[in-house]
C-alpha cells in the first residue's frame, strides 16, 4: 500500500530535495588552472581575430611614433646610426598579423625580433647605398618582403575589403603610407535643382469625374475620359474642346493614343475595350473577354499589341488587327489596376490591389518576377523614359525598382495618402497625385520631395471632390496634366522666373535609411 501524506509533509520534503541539490554548489564552474585560462583566451582570441578581422589582418596598421629629433639610433630596427633620408620621419609601419613571426628568413624567433617596424622607401634605398654590398643585399633581402606586401596590399580592390574599412593612400612627408580608414555611413547626395511648377489653367467640360487622361505623340491635343461616359479631345495650346465622343455605358477608365496608327483605344467600367479611328470619329473593333471593370491599358511601342487589365483580376493581351486575344495573364489575386508596357524586356509590367507587382515574359504569357514589397493596393506604375528603371505607388510608399529583376532601389517615403497615379519626365521630375487631391513633386535620383500642391477645387464644387485620378507630361515635358475629381483638367508649368536663389533646396545630408520593406 502507498503511505499518503499531507500537503504540508510533501510541500516540505519537496523543499528539502531542491535545497539539497543547490547545495552542493553544482551550478558552478570547475575551476581551472591558469595554464588552462591562458590557452582558453588565447583560442578565443585567435578565433574572434580570424572571424571579424581575417581579411584584414595582415594588411598594414600605422603607428604614429613622435621621434627626437636629432637623437642617435632611435628607433632604428638595424642597429646602425640614423642616416639623412630617415630623418623627420615620425610615421612608420608596424607589420600584424594573428601570431608573431620573425622578420625574415633564418632569423629566430624572439621576443625582440617577433615584431618588425619597417624603414620608409627613401630610407631603405639611402641604407642600401651606404651599407657594404653583402650587408645591403641582406638587408634587402630582410625588408623586401615587406615593403612590398605594403604596397601590394594598398594596391587591392575594394572590393576585396570587408565593409567598413577601406585601404588609402595618405601622403605624409611626400611618403605614401597606408592606412585603414572607416568608411561614412552613406548619405543622400545633394538633389538636382528643378524649378517649382504652377497652376495656369484650369479646364472644365465634363460632367463627371475625369478619370484617365494621355496627350497624342504630335503634342497638338490630348484626351480624357470622365464618369460621364464621355471623351474628350482637347487643343492643347488653348484648352478648347474640339471634339467628344460617346459609345460607352459607364465610366471610362483608360485612354490612350497609338503613335503607329490613328487609333484611339479606351476602355470602362463596362467591361468594354474600344478602338476608335480618328479619321472618323467611330468605333471600329471591339475586344471582348474580360469578366469585369476593365481599369486600364496601355499599347506596347514596337509591335501593334494592346495590354488591358481588369477587375478580373487579369491582364490581357490583344493583337490590335485582328481582335484576338494573344494571352490572358493570370496570376493576381484581385483587381489589376495598372498596368505599362515597354520593348526592353520585360516588356509588361502590372500593379494589382493585391498588393503585388508582377513582371511578365511576353512571349510565353506567364510571370517573370513578382515583386511582393507593398504592404497595400498598387494602384500606379510608371517607367522611366530613359534609365532602365522604374517606380510603383501606394498607400504605404513609392518605391524605385531596377529593371530587369525587379531589384529594390529606394523608397520615397512622405506622400501619406492613396497615390492614384504617378508620371515622371526626362529631367527626373516624379509626380505622384492622391485621392485627397495633393500632388508631390520628387527628384527621381534622390527621393527628395522639393514641392507639394494642393490646388483648390473649382467653385461649386465640395471640398470632398478634391482627388487626382490621373497625371500625365505632353510631349514637350514642360506642361503637366492632372485629371481631377472636381470635374476638371489642371495644367501646370514651370516657373520660369524661379531660381536656385530665390527657391533654395532645403535639403541635409541625411544618413539614407533604405528599408526593403
Amino acid at each position: 500500500e502507498v503511505q499518503k501524506h499531507s500537503v504540508h509533509t510533501l510541500v516540505f520534503r519537496s523543499l528539502k530535495r531542491t535545497h539539497d541539490m543547490f547545495v552542493a554548489d553544482n551550478a558552478k564552474p570547475i575551476p581551472l588552472d591558469e595554464e588552462r585560462q591562458v590557452l582558453c583566451h588565447k583560442v578565443k582570441m585567435a578565433v574572434k581575430l580570424r572571424t571579424e578581422y581575417g581579411s584584414v589582418l595582415h594588411m598594414p596598421s600605422l603607428k604614429e611614433n613622435m621621434r627626437e629629433k636629432g637623437g642617435p639610433n632611435t628607433g632604428d630596427p638595424y642597429g646602425h646610426k640614423q642616416y639623412s633620408g630617415n630623418q623627420g620621419q615620425e610615421l612608420e609601419y608596424l607589420i600584424t598579423g594573428t601570431h608573431p613571426y620573425p622578420p625574415g628568413p633564418g632569423v629566430a624567433l624572439t621576443a625582440d625580433t617577433k615584431v618588425q617596424r619597417m624603414p620608409s622607401e627613401s630610407a631603405a634605398q639611402s641604407l642600401a647605398v651606404a651599407l657594404p654590398a653583402s650587408q645591403s643585399r641582406l638587408d634587402a633581402n630582410r625588408t623586401a618582403a615587406g615593403v612590398g606586401d605594403i604596397y601590394r596590399h594598398t594596391g587591392m580592390s575594394e572590393r576585396s575589403q570587408p565593409p567598413g574599412v577601406s585601404g588609402a593612400m595618405v601622403e605624409a612627408g611626400g611618403n605614401k603610407n597606408s592606412a585603414l580608414m572607416a568608411k561614412k555611413a552613406p548619405t543622400m547626395p545633394k538633389p538636382q535643382w528643378h524649378p517649382p511648377w504652377k497652376l495656369y489653367r484650369v479646364i472644365s467640360g465634363h460632367l463627371g469625374w475625369v478619370r484617365c487622361i494621355a496627350v497624342e505623340p504630335g503634342n497638338q491635343w490630348f484626351v480624357t475620359g470622365s464618369a460621364d461616359r464621355t471623351i474628350k479631345i482637347w487643343d492643347l495650346a488653348s484648352g478648347k474642346l474640339k471634339l467628344s465622343l460617346t459609345g460607352h455605358i459607364s465610366t471610362v477608365r483608360g485612354v490612350i493614343v497609338s503613335a503607329r496608327s490613328p487609333y484611339l483605344f479606351s476602355c470602362g467600367e463596362d467591361k468594354q475595350v474600344k478602338c476608335w479611328d480618328l479619321e472618323y470619329n467611330k468605333v471600329i473593333r471591339h475586344y471582348h473577354g474580360h469578366l469585369s471593370a476593365v481599369y486600364g491599358l496601355d499599347l506596347h511601342p514596337t509591335i501593334d499589341v494592346l495590354v488591358t487589365c481588369s477587375r478580373d483580376s487579369t491582364a490581357r493581351i490583344w493583337d490590335i488587327r485582328t481582335k484576338a486575344s494573344v494571352h490572358t495573364l493570370s496570376g493576381h489575386t484581385n483587381a489589376v489596376a495598372t498596368v505599362k508596357c515597354q520593348a526592353a524586356e520585360p516588356q509588361i509590367i502590372t500593379g494589382s490591389h493585391d498588393t503585388t507587382i508582377r513582371l511578365w515574359d511576353l512571349v510565353a504569357g506567364k510571370t517573370r518576377v513578382t515583386l511582393t514589397n507593398h504592404k497595400k493596393s498598387v494602384r500606379a506604375v510608371v517607367l522611366h523614359p530613359r534609365h532602365y528603371t522604374f517606380a510603383s505607388g501606394s498607400p504605404d510608399n513609392i518605391k524605385q525598382w531596377k529593371f530587369p529583376d525587379g531589384n529594390f532601389i529606394q523608397n520615397l517615403s512622405g506622400h501619406n495618402a492613396i497615390i492614384n497615379t504617378l508620371a515622371v519626365n526626362s529631367d527626373g521630375v516624379l509626380v505622384s497625385g492622391a485621392d485627397n487631391g495633393t500632388m508631390h513633386l520628387w527628384d527621381w535620383r534622390t527621393g527628395y520631395n522639393f514641392q507639394r500642391v494642393h490646388a483648390a477645387v473649382q467653385p461649386g464644387s465640395l471640398d470632398s471632390e478634391s482627388g487626382i485620378f490621373a497625371c500625365v507630361f505632353d510631349q514637350s515635358e514642360s506642361r503637366l496634366l492632372t485629371a481631377e475629381a472636381d470635374k476638371t483638367i489642371k495644367v501646370y508649368k514651370e516657373d520660369e522666373t524661379a531660381t536656385e536663389e530665390t527657391h533654395p533646396v532645403s535639403w541635409k545630408p541625411e544618413i539614407i535609411k533604405r528599408k526593403r520593406f
